[in-house]
């Protein structure tokens, strides 16, 4: 080990009981600057502690990991980001690697994983959960999906993720089922898709979707 100041970390979570476990999980290992459950939080408490690393989740209420990167990178900030969540989907991946996050992992790390994965990420290493780095190779090496234009890349990860769904005949409830998130969500999902779209209907948005080729 050198004689460098300790590694300062921001969570980023919208669970109290995740970022209390994590803090406690890195204790020791790292120097945590805050945490943050919202993506306004987040966004404001980078800029103020100007942490190392950003430990990111990718789905949350208000726009989740690809909002903050956005953001922060509108900000100028030099935190590095690591993406750590219980999503292993490719679609995840591949938007917030995208979006600027230097690493991805999931949530079934251990502790001393997380800690090592936090320091190669500040040295400037990508990070991946082994089988993830597969979903950045094949996207970066040029059979990535259609998900490259200017229209797709404002949607959140969370967002292509229902279009996804709804242009492929799944219902609200069964969306929502598959999801794990209320029919609320899914609607209010649903809703900023139109909007950013500036579509009127789902049949719009299946259509829309089927241009791109993001249905199976």
């Amino acid at each position: 080990m050198t004689g460098r100041a300790p590694t300062r970390v921001v969570i980023v979570d919208d669970h109290e009981l995740f970022r209390a476990g994590v803090r406690a999980g890195l204790e020791g290992r790292v120097e945590i600057a805050g945490a943050a459950a919202t993506v306004d939080e987040a966004v404001v408490l980078i800029a103020a502690e100007r942490p190392d690393v950003v430990l990111l989740d990718v789905h949350m209420p208000d726009g989740g990991g690809v909002a903050v990167l956005r953001r922060a990178a509108q900000d100028g900030t030099d935190a590095r980001f690591l993406a750590l969540s219980v999503s292993d989907a490719a679609e995840d991946v591949i938007a917030t690697i995208r979006a600027g996050a230097r690493g991805y992992v999931t949530k079934s790390i251990s502790p001393e994983e997380l800690a090592d994965a936090i320091e190669r990420v500040r040295d400037g290493d990508a990070v991946f959960s082994p089988r993830l780095a597969g979903f950045v190779l094949d996207a970066f090496a040029g059979a990535q999906p259609a998900a490259t234009d200017a229209d797709l890349d404002q949607l959140t990860a969370r967002e292509q993720e229902v279009l996804r769904h709804l242009a492929r005949g799944y219902m609200y409830k069964e969306i929502a089922h598959r999801l794990e998130i209320s029919v609320k969500t899914v609607e209010a999902h649903v809703s900023s898709v139109l909007r950013k779209l500036q579509l009127s209907s789902r049949h719009e948005l299946s259509r829309w979707a089927a241009e791109r080729r993001l249905v199976d």
